[in-house]
């Protein structure tokens, strides 16, 4: 099977408002999917319905063979959002150990993690005294603990400086070539050209569905800031 995700007709409510309009996506198994799209368009709420937690009207989504949620996804998919997910007042190395015992894992899987996100001088710290791309780093040794087969990011870097970003998605072209398929949410169009796949979203719908080369061919443009106001502008005339 060489999907990760299906989602089929996805229809979400949020506080009476209708943010995801029978919305259709597939993602393939390995490499960095990247959804793309401006603040409010609705990536959280599929990063959500993804993952499970988010209630759906109506529509199904498929994660590695199973229905979003399922107990049997619990090991397979990491979850980084964008706000908190980790104990402030405990060390690095106290959180990543927390959540790994939620999967039977011990010490040696928690070092494991906070090494491989740079956290080793960290690891000893209380969370609240960290510094934001360090915070983020932190949040990212606990999704990765589990050694997840699927890794779902909410805007990861947002609010970091150039070289955190840099660091970052340098790890997660690792992850990647180790055979982790990771899904990236972010609303910097800059970072689309660091993905294999892109998903670009719209108001609840999907825009572009496709590999970052051919979206701008598709649009006559290198740009991909350029190439998402062309595909809009286009959604609107065929809605016209």
């Amino acid at each position: 099977m060489n999907s990760a995700i299906e989602v089929q007709d996805l229809v979400v409510i949020r506080g009476g408002k209708e943010v995801l309009h029978g919305l259709c996506a597939h993602i393939p198994r390995g490499g960095i999917t990247g959804l793309l799209g401006p603040s409010g368009s609705g990536k959280t709420t599929l990063l959500r319905s993804i993952v499970g937690v988010q209630r759906v009207k109506s529509g199904r989504v498929t994660v590695l063979g199973e229905e979003a949620g399922s107990p049997a996804l619990r090991r397979k998919v990491g979850y980084f959002t964008q706000s908190p997910s980790i104990y402030a007042d405990m060390t690095v190395r106290e959180n990543v150990r927390y959540f790994a015992s939620f999967y039977g894992l011990g010490r040696a899987e928690a070092e494991k993690a906070i090494e491989e996100v740079g956290l080793q001088e960290q690891a000893g710290q209380i969370v609240r005294t960290l510094s934001g791309g360090q915070h983020n780093r932190a949040s990212l040794a606990c999704a990765l603990v589990s050694r997840p087969e699927l890794l779902i990011l909410d805007e990861p870097t947002v609010g970091l400086d150039p070289v955190l970003r840099e660091e970052l998605w340098s790890h997660f072209r690792q992850l990647a070539a180790d055979g982790t398929t990771l899904v990236v949410s972010s609303h910097v169009m800059d970072e689309a050209n660091r993905c294999d796949r892109l998903i670009l979203i719209r108001e609840g719908a999907v825009v572009a569905d496709d590999t970052p080369a051919a979206i701008k061919s598709r649009t006559g443009t290198d740009d991909l800031d350029r190439a998402f106001l062309t595909l809009v502008q286009q959604d609107k005339v065929e809605v016209a």
